[in-house]
């Protein structure tokens, strides 16, 4: 059972929402940092989006991520991102071990984070975005 389960707090690990440029086109992703010594194994990232827009509710699928190993500091593209979601809320639910302990933290890009105004340098992607510690 899930209370049963030790979790332990997450330290070292970061997510950001940054961009690039691609064959001269912007495009978003999502990129999970590991700041961290020591590799991380199966990690498992799901993600969803849900808000108000223009009044009316909506929500997105939820996706699932494996990763199956990320090396000590090292970094991971999760998924790209449509820029039409930054004026939902979207979570990303993040789990991994380290040797044999559980790790899980919700990491949460409220609606607004991605304005241009919180849009910085992220020197660990060498890229601009909003970092989530």
């Amino acid at each position: 059972m899930k209370k049963d389960i030790k979790f332990h707090p997450v330290t070292g690990v970061k997510l950001a929402i940054a961009k690039e440029e691609v064959n001269g086109q912007t495009e978003w992703g999502v990129y999970i940092i590991n700041l961290n010594m020591i590799e991380l194994k199966n990690l498992m990232i799901t993600s969803k989006g849900y808000g108000t827009i223009g009044g009316e509710e909506k929500k997105t699928s939820t996706l699932r991520h494996m990763i199956e190993e990320l090396g000590p500091q090292s970094i991971a593209k999760v998924e790209p991102i449509d820029p039409n979601l930054f004026s939902l809320n979207n979570e990303f639910w993040v789990s991994y071990y380290i040797l044999d302990q559980i790790f899980d933290k919700k990491f949460v890009f409220v609606e607004g984070s991605m304005d241009k105004n919180n849009i910085q340098y992220i020197p660990d992607l060498d890229l601009e975005g909003v970092l989530h510690p």
